[in-house]
């Protein structure tokens, strides 16, 4: 799956939701996926919070496979920033 597609399995998933933070995905040399509020691009931009993961763990997270929370904990992903951002993110995922 490339980064497009993933970004619009997200953008449906934040289209409808009520998500007025923005969160910037790092997934080292694969790129970035940011949301802000309901849209989703993989264009590099500032974010309230930055959430640093591979990309294999990332496609786990969305795929539903892999608990936000059970990754942070076991530090599969790094948190930067606003942390309630994350939590907020963390029901849309």
């Amino acid at each position: 799956m490339t980064l497009q597609e993933i970004a619009a399995q997200l953008q449906t998933r934040v289209a409808d939701a009520d998500f007025d933070k923005s969160v910037k995905f790092v997934l080292g040399s694969e790129g970035v996926i940011v949301l802000d509020g309901g849209k989703v691009t993989t264009e590099d931009a500032p974010a309230d919070c930055t959430i640093t993961i591979s990309r294999s763990n990332f496609e786990d997270l969305v795929a539903g496979d892999l608990s936000p929370t059970a990754a942070f904990m076991s530090g599969k992903l790094k948190v930067d920033g606003d942390m309630s951002a994350a939590m907020a993110l963390s029901q849309l995922l």
